[in-house]
């Protein structure tokens, strides 16, 4: 299947970049030893996209095909990029109502390619960057919406107890420590006075809800971290797992619902679009359907889990454009990514003002 640009297949590869190559060689011998049933020779392609782990596709000679994905080169903090993390994640999840990929095996030892990586199987399918989903029937396009909505419940149903999760995450407080870190992080990196910021930081300290609700959280969780089905409405994994955690699971919904709210030139812009002629549910009807999944008659104080969502990418955007401003940003366009960092404030105070807490 040929890419569309913002629907492309997961059999698009290109050359390895030059600063993400690694001795190949060491890890043909490695998957000949530890991935049962892989014969040699081993040939390799990258994933291009806004990974922050190089990711990569994998066919050895009998056309079986396998994805890695590793840490990036250079000086990391502590904490970031875990791949270990995602491979234990996605391996919890086999089993579950969850769609993820079959893991193979997860390499800590750095001499092998000089990081810390793992191997899961390829998914063939499509990854929807547009999520207007464009060239399709409405009723298709409703369809795409609503399993994204079933997979997310599907998730936050999970016991992560149950799947051997306990430890991935801190259990009660998410959202308190969601709102101290990217108020320091925006406070590291920021440039010039930007009001809204600095009245959202003072509203979310003050309207924290009760937050002891403790699942498995995505912590990306949208349309592009998902591969459809090539041919239909159907989610055959849920990919990208870097910023998964133990949390409340309101935060990847409210996530999930910022394009109700902000158009992404880069994606797709529906905050003008007539949703129901193009089959796209409305945000009242995605979140009730969510709360039908998940057992739920409601969710107090919903606005306030917008607005966090909205305050964290413009902190996450402000970050951009000062690492563009230093000249340290891996983006070409980052500075032009990181004005997006007053709109969005703009639009978090905004619901601030027309709908209080929600």
């Amino acid at each position: 299947m040929a890419g569309t640009g913002q629907i492309s297949s997961t059999l698009q590869t290109d050359e390895v970049l030059e600063q993400h190559k690694f001795p190949e060689d060491r890890l043909e011998d490695f998957m000949a030893e530890h991935v049962e049933g892989f014969t040699r020779p081993l040939t390799i392609g990258q994933f291009r996209g806004g990974m922050s782990n190089p990711t990569f596709m994998l066919q050895d000679g009998a056309g079986t095909r396998y994805v890695m994905r590793k840490k990036p080169p250079g000086k990391l903090l502590p904490s970031a990029h875990a791949v270990d993390r995602e491979y234990r994640v996605i391996s919890a999840l086999a089993g579950t109502d969850v769609p993820a990929a079959k893991t193979y095996v997860l390499c800590e030892d750095e001499s092998v390619i000089g990081h810390m990586f793992y191997i899961m199987e390829h998914v063939e399918g499509r990854v929807i960057r547009d999520f207007s989903i464009p060239g399709v029937t409405p009723k298709v396009r409703f369809a795409h919406w609503d399993v994204m909505g079933e997979t997310m419940a599907k998730l936050h149903n999970v016991d992560y107890r149950a799947v051997g999760l306990e430890g991935y995450g801190r259990v009660g407080g998410y959202m308190a420590r969601q709102v101290k870190r990217w108020s320091s992080q925006y406070e590291a990196s920021k440039t010039d006075e930007l009001r809204e910021m600095d009245n959202l930081i003072e509203w979310l300290n003050e309207n924290m809800p009760e937050d002891d609700e403790t699942t498995i959280v995505h912590g990306d969780f949208r349309m592009e971290n998902l591969i459809y089905h090539p041919d239909r409405p159907e989610v055959l994994a849920v990919i990208d797992w870097e910023l998964g955690t133990l949390g409340n699971p309101l935060s990847d919904l409210a996530y999930n619902c910022l394009t109700y709210h902000y158009g992404d030139p880069t994606r797709a812009d529906i905050t003008d679009m007539d949703l129901e002629a193009e089959g796209i549910p409305t945000e009242e009807q995605y979140v009730a359907k969510y709360c039908e999944r998940t057992g739920r008659s409601g969710i107090p104080g919903w606005n306030f889990y917008l607005v966090l969502s909205l305050f964290r990418l413009a902190a996450i955007s402000q970050g951009v454009y000062k690492r563009g401003l230093d000249g340290n940003a891996s983006s070409p366009d980052a500075i032009e990514r990181g004005k997006n960092a007053r709109r969005l404030a703009e639009i978090g105070w905004h619901l601030v003002h027309t709908r209080g807490v929600g």
